[in-house]
């Protein structure tokens, strides 16, 4: 453990950022798993919500810094031309 004000102080703020992150990630995760599973199935009325949610959700990530904004990017690409198929 952090022996020094400062350092104290960063453990903390590394802890909020961690659980901060953590949440952004999951409901990442869950949109992209929906969405995934919506092309998978064919469902033309699932689909454009679930696409709308999954790009909302990598935008959000990437902007707050938990993936990189390329890394959004392709994964967005990838999913629209999954669902044009």
């Amino acid at each position: 453990m952090a022996t020094h004000k400062s350092a104290r102080k960063r453990a903390r703020q590394s802890e909020k950022q961690r659980a901060r992150n953590r949440h952004v990630r999951s409901g990442l995760r869950s949109a992209l798993k929906q969405a995934r599973a919506a092309v998978g199935e064919g469902d033309a009325e699932k689909l454009p919500a679930a696409l709308r949610q999954a790009e909302s959700a990598l935008r959000r990530a990437s902007s707050k810094g938990v993936i990189p904004r390329k890394r959004a990017s392709r994964l967005v690409s990838r999913l629209v031309k999954s669902a044009a198929r």
